[in-house]
């Protein structure tokens, strides 16, 4: 009976291999399947006498060909490429958008047109051809700011969207891998095998690491745990759905489902990639597209707030509609500082400047507007956290920086008949400053060795002026900066001073520009940055002019001059710089991402040649197997044949 049992043993060997070879054979083309090969031994052997016999063949087993680390590293793998590919994706997306590379009129043309609409309209102040094209240019730069900043608001907001599809996508896979763990867990403690089961699961394993990085742990009985930075998904048979959110700060996180503590250093799969461009990469192209915005916003109302037209100064002005009443509450913020208004009573000429003191922590536009109403011939109040500025008649109000036509303060004791002196220009220097002159010698204006030293603010000597003998009454005489006083007729003692007081920036606070008093351009950033409605409507509203005659071109030199001006909220680069960075960026992270892409592709490559090594189904392989039990099936079935005709032939001698 030995010589059937081995028979019999022979038989079902190959019928199980054929059984094996079949199911191979059928999934050559299934994605995932990995390849099982039946494991054969020596039966138990027999002595008789000093004879030892096999006892045919004993099925050990089946094998699933696959290796543990390299499906591990194909998972990361796998998980980076989907990641540097979505990055690359959108940021080509964008780079088109910009698409300063292709046809030429990006953001980069409409900033040098607004620019040289400026340096022309400073040549021709007065002409209404030159004052409609600064208009027409700056309304096309402050259109490309829009275009650009809404369509990365919208690109950021479709990214949040797709990361909760992608999350419910995630969500699904890992029910699927927590419902294969139960079924291979219960086949294999029944010792069963749950080679293919075992392959739906590792494929749900590669998908998700598509979508999110992936960690992976053996368990006994044939489960995995998977986890993703450091967020248990599947343990064992349970599992732990994931959410979206966005945190205060605005920035995209993932948490598990429930609780409230975000991670936003998510890496791997699409999902690690649009938390990457939400927070980091298209946040920071936005930022800084916001930043190049709002400097300019601020910059150039810094300026055309304290600037006038060539009609002149102001009998009204309202500001734009606030968030709050509060300086604290402003965006962008206002710090400590002063304005100072020029009002000027049109019956007699007269010609006062007042300070306003501004506290950003404390002071309101309420606060604002009460220190404005104290002041002769003006009234201010707020009305839907708007600040309006009302000259009473006959006043007329502005914020020039030019020199008062009266020195600021003086002292003339001693002198009987001092002379009247006047101040005349737009001061160039780099900040607010008083001058104090002081009167060496006494003698009549005109005679003697008369001198009057100027000094600064800081007690430093910027010149020394003759007023004696050389001097012929109401000659200006040039004290620099763009300063120039004149004496008229009189006499002056040793030690008489006088003060002029000189300004570069009238509203050192920022709370006009912030405000919106006399502003040219309105937002704050690139999606909603816009030309005044007053000045797109009236033109001739230009600020261009700074001194007190009001016919000179030097705030629209100022305002063009902003081009080539450093500026500080742009990490000290002029705007144009500051662009040009801006799109160099974008065009470095597309380069290296794909470069990246190409790298981690090429790897993706290799192992997956390596892992069709190991775990692939060669057709042509299958095929010499199948011949080779078969012909084992044909011998054994021979064999078996053999012995039952030897018994036979026996039993009929017997």
């Amino acid at each position: 009976m030995d010589s059937f049992g081995i028979g019999i043993s022979g038989l079902n060997a190959a019928q199980r291999a054929f059984d094996i070879i079949g199911n191979n054979i059928a999934n050559a083309a299934t994605e995932g399947y990995h390849r099982q090969r039946l494991n054969l031994t020596p039966a138990y052997t027999s002595q008789i006498g000093s004879v030892i016999l096999g006892g045919g063949v004993d099925i050990a087993g089946i094998t699933r060909m696959i290796d543990g680390f390299l499906q591990k590293e194909i998972f990361r793998q796998q998980s980076s490429l989907e990641q540097v590919s979505q990055e690359l994706a959108m940021l080509r997306t964008v780079e088109n958008l910009f698409g300063e590379l292709s046809d030429g009129g990006g953001l980069s043309t409409a900033l040098d047109g607004f620019f040289n609409a400026l340096q022309d309209l400073s040549a021709h102040p007065a002409e209404t051809i030159w004052q409609n094209q600064a208009i027409t240019s700056a309304q096309t730069m402050a259109a490309k700011f829009k275009t650009l900043g809404q369509f990365l608001t919208s690109l950021e907001s479709q990214i949040s969207l797709e990361a909760e599809n992608v999350t419910n996508q995630v969500n699904v896979l890992i029910g699927k891998i927590a419902e294969l763990n139960h079924y291979i867990n219960k086949q294999e403690i029944s010792s069963g095998q749950a080679y293919n089961l075992k392959d739906q699961r590792d494929q749900c394993i590669v998908e998700l690491s598509k979508l999110i990085n992936v960690e992976t742990e053996s368990r006994e009985y044939g489960v995995v745990d998977v986890s993703t930075n450091g967020i248990p998904l599947v343990v064992r048979t349970s599992v732990f759905e994931l959410e979206v959110g966005i945190k205060e700060n605005l920035d995209l996180g993932i948490t598990v489902a429930g609780e409230s503590n975000y991670n936003l250093d998510i890496q791997g799969g699409r999902l690690g990639a649009l938390l990457s461009l939400k927070n980091d990469l298209i946040a920071g192209i936005h930022n800084d597209l916001n930043n190049l915005a709002n400097a300019i916003i601020q910059q150039i109302n810094q300026y055309h707030v304290q600037g006038v037209c060539s009609e002149g100064s102001f009998t009204e002005l309202t500001g734009f509609s606030m968030i709050s009443d509060n300086l604290a509450d402003f965006e962008p913020p206002v710090s400590d500082g002063s304005i100072y208004i020029r009002v000027t009573n049109t019956s007699t000429g007269a010609v006062t400047r007042t300070e306003v003191p501004i506290d950003a922590s404390t002071d309101s536009l309420t606060s604002i507007a009460a220190a404005i109403t104290a002041i002769t011939g003006l009234t201010a109040s707020v009305y839907g956290f708007r600040l309006h500025i009302q000259a009473d008649t006959g006043y007329e109000f502005d914020f020039l920086p030019s020199v008062l036509p009266t020195p600021t303060n003086s002292d003339f004791t001693g002198a009987t008949s001092p002379p009247a002196i006047s101040v005349s220009g737009i001061y160039t220097g780099t900040k607010n400053q008083t001058f104090t002159f002081t009167v060496s010698g006494s003698d009549s204006v005109g005679n003697g060795s008369l001198q009057i030293t100027v000094t600064d603010g800081d007690g430093n000597t910027v010149t020394t002026l003759n007023v004696g003998s050389d001097y012929a009454a109401d000659d200006r005489l040039d004290i620099g900066n763009g300063i120039k006083i004149a004496l008229g007729t009189g006499d002056l003692a040793n030690g008489n001073t006088f003060e002029v007081d000189a300004f570069v920036d009238t509203d050192t606070s920022g709370v006009l520009a912030a405000a919106g008093i006399n502003a040219f351009f309105s937002g704050s950033n690139a999606s909603n940055i816009a030309v005044c409605s007053d000045i797109s409507a009236a033109p001739g509203r230009i600020a261009t002019a700074l001194g007190e005659d009001m016919t000179d071109n030097n705030n629209a030199l100022r305002m063009a001059a902003l081009r080539n001006q450093a500026v500080s909220d742009l990490d000290s680069l002029t705007p144009g710089e500051y662009y040009r960075r801006l799109i160099t960026d974008i065009g470095q992270q597309v380069s290296v991402k794909q470069m990246h892409q190409k790298n981690v592709e090429a790897m993706v490559q290799n192992l997956a040649n390596q892992q069709n090594e190991i775990s692939g189904v060669n057709i042509n392989d299958e095929a010499a197997r199948m011949l080779i039990f078969e012909q084992m099936f044909k011998a054994m079935a021979k064999y078996l044949s053999t012995l039952q005709s030897s018994l036979s032939t026996i039993m009929e001698i017997l």
